[in-house]
């Protein structure tokens, strides 16, 4: 799941969530945002039941993935749009 805060300028926070228990392991957002290097946004378990990252993005068009250990590449539902290479989003 997205979240989007409008930050002062023209910023957005942007929050990704994802049930803590499902998939099992470490799980990475992977993105134009930040090279497409595993590890970097590092998903953290919070007291809700989820498990969550924040990033700060420019306005434009961002591609992303979530990974997961074992190398489970999956794509996020709620996303703008999903193409055969990526999550979505416009900001």
């Amino acid at each position: 799941m997205l979240r989007r805060t409008q930050l002062f300028g023209r910023k957005t926070r942007v929050t990704f969530a994802l049930p803590a228990d499902h998939p099992t392991g470490t799980v990475s957002v992977v993105g134009d945002f930040n090279d497409w290097r595993p590890g970097l946004h590092e998903m953290r378990r919070r007291r809700n039941g989820t498990r969550t990252v924040s990033v700060i993005l420019p306005p434009g068009i961002h591609r992303f993935r979530y990974l997961a250990t074992g190398g489970l590449w999956f794509d996020d539902d709620t996303a703008d749009h999903i193409d055969h290479h990526s999550s979505v989003m416009h900001l």
